[in-house]
Formats: C-alpha cells, sequence, structure tokens
C-alpha cells in the first residue's frame, strides 16, 4: 500500500520558518517526480514546488522563489521542504504528491498524495 505522510506543519509568526517533510513507504520515491502543493479556504490547488526524478530539474511557483527549498533524502525515501520568511499568504494546507512525469506534476497532477499538513502564518 502507497502512501505519502506529511508533517512539521505548525503555527509560526511571519518572517519565521517551517521544514515540511513527506515520509513515502510502498514506493520508491526516487523513481518519481515529486512535488509540494498548497489549498488555501475558498482558493483553488497550486502547486508550489517540484524535483524532477533524478533531481536535475525542479520548479517553484514565483511567490516562493528565493523563500522555499525542495530538497530530497533517497536514503530516507524522504522529500522535504524548507519555508522560510514566511508571510501570511503562505497560510494553507500543504500536501505531497509524486507522479513519475515531471512537468505533469508540475502542472498539478499527482498519481499518489499525502494527506496535508497545515501552515498557518500569523501576522
Amino acid at each position: 500500500q502507497v502512501q505519502l505522510v506529511e508533517s512539521g506543519g505548525g503555527v509560526v509568526q511571519a518572517g519565521g520558518s517551517l521544514r515540511l517533510s513527506c515520509a513515502a513507504s510502498g514506493l520508491t520515491l526516487s523513481r518519481y517526480a515529486r512535488g509540494w502543493f498548497r489549498q488555501a479556504p475558498v482558493k483553488g490547488l497550486e502547486s508550489v514546488a517540484a524535483i524532477s526524478e533524478n533531481g536535475a530539474n525542479t520548479y517553484y511557483t514565483d511567490s516562493v522563489k528565493c523563500r522555499f527549498t525542495i530538497s530530497r533524502d533517497d536514503a530516507k525515501n524522504t522529500l522535504y521542504l524548507q519555508t522560510n520568511s514566511l508571510k501570511p499568504e503562505d497560510t494553507a494546507a500543504y500536501f505531497c504528491a509524486a507522479h513519475p512525469v515531471f512537468f505533469l506534476l508540475r502542472n498539478g497532477e499527482g498519481k499518489y498524495w499525502g494527506q496535508g499538513t497545515q501552515v498557518t502564518v500569523s501576522s
């Protein structure tokens, strides 16, 4: 059974940082493109960051460039999202996902999804 389990969310003041983790079981993450998405109340799902299966390509949505960093630890079968200089508009549920094709994942398609972790940034 494939599972992606996110952790690391919480409540933080503006300017703070959080490190989100996505631990996988039942699949080898290094064989997939992986990414982070978020959904704020009354907003649609937004692709935040993605990394290709070999790590050669990354994607960040404009609003998080230079603040968020996606990384992976293949030995731990885990994906990370380091979030720095957080803003109230970053408040959302954050989900990790995996897909065999990088550009499809980057555009919002996921074959496997986690259940999400909430990030709340107070002003």
